[in-house]
């Protein structure tokens, strides 16, 4: 079934919250559905935005076009000696299949679990938390060509991951509708629970569930519910630099947050940046930063797109600033 609605409000339809309106709201539930609409003539004679949970977006205006979202939400499971792989519809919410695969004994998912946002857009973002990335998961990744209609079918290395991209970000950019992904996720106990204090959190005696309900617990301390407060989650995506550019940096600044990466690159802590450059609460407007976690940005108090851009960019400006290093916006301004 396809619905099409006219001047829809956008505020339930991402995270941050805020009243803007888009001239055509239509949701789809096929793939079929999705194929008779790109060749319709409301997305035929309007630009249009493909969006998953609307967890990583921040309208900057009313949107003059189409807002396209998936309902494609079935999910079938093949099952294998020593994993299965489960076909995954764009539309299902993320934490609802992470939710799924842990009730029933799979492994891989339980690390991502409580991350907004919905499958289709996982595969684009590649997402991830607590050392474990969407792309250590996925198999194939099936997208319809917007230009032709034709079904594509990527595999994991077509896919070009890298840390929050991959080829729909860049490359491929607008030109594919992912409409399901495969996940291979394991039969057998394999924990990963190196990262912070999840080892602790968690216990002698780990399970699935004890692992996604520490997770949540965790990201519940330190995270906003965005039907209570609005925001995207992390602003500011935690920028990768060179060792020799990293290493100064760490002798001015030895309580610098950092992860060694391979090939002589570092990761630093965006939030641990922001936060001893002074922004911990900070305000513009009604936008203001999260005062449990500086990488946050909310809608505190009926912001405006232009509260949460000044703010960003007074942020961008100071962090470089003080440590010559820039870091970019994990959030898409449409």
């Amino acid at each position: 079934m396809i619905d099409i609605r006219e001047n829809i409000s956008m505020k339930t339809y991402h995270t941050f919250g805020m009243d803007i309106t888009t001239r055509y709201f239509v949701e789809y539930d096929t793939v079929e559905d999705l194929r008779s609409l790109l060749i319709s003539p409301v997305i035929k004679s309007n630009n249009f935005l493909q969006i998953g949970g609307g967890s990583n977006l921040l309208f900057t205006k009313d949107y003059p076009g189409v807002i396209l979202h998936s309902k494609i939400k079935d999910i079938s499971v093949q099952d294998n000696e020593d994993c299965v792989i489960l076909k995954v519809g764009a539309g299902v919410v993320w934490d609802d299949f992470v939710a799924y695969a842990v009730s029933n004994n799979w492994y891989g998912v339980e690390n991502l679990s409580y991350i907004p946002g919905e499958v289709g857009a996982s595969a684009v973002q590649n997402v991830g938390a607590y050392g474990v990335e969407a792309k250590d998961l996925i198999e194939r990744v099936y997208a319809i060509e917007v230009e032709t209609g034709v079904e594509t079918i990527f595999t994991n290395e077509e896919c070009q991951y890298g840390y929050r991209s991959s080829i729909f970000k860049t490359q491929l950019k607008g030109q594919y509708i992912i409409t399901y992904v495969e996940y291979r996720l394991g039969k057998t106990p394999n924990y990963k629970l190196e990262y912070g204090n999840l080892k602790s959190a968690v216990g002698e005696t780990p399970t699935l569930q004890y692992v996604r309900d520490a997770i949540i617990d965790i990201r519940r301390q330190k995270l906003p519910d965005p039907s209570e407060i609005g925001s995207a989650g992390s602003f500011f995506i935690n920028p990768v630099i060179d060792l020799d550019i990293f290493l100064p940096l760490k002798e001015k600044y030895p309580n610098i947050v950092s992860y060694q990466l391979p090939d002589n690159k570092v990761k630093l802590s965006a939030a641990w940046l922001i936060d001893n450059a002074g922004w911990h609460g900070k305000k513009v407007g009604g936008a203001s930063v999260y005062h449990k976690q500086c990488l946050v940005l909310i809608n505190e108090n009926n912001a405006t797109p232009a509260d949460i851009i000044e703010l960003a960019d007074q942020i961008k400006k100071s962090v470089y600033d003080k440590y010559g290093v820039d870091i970019v916006p994990e959030v898409i301004y449409i």
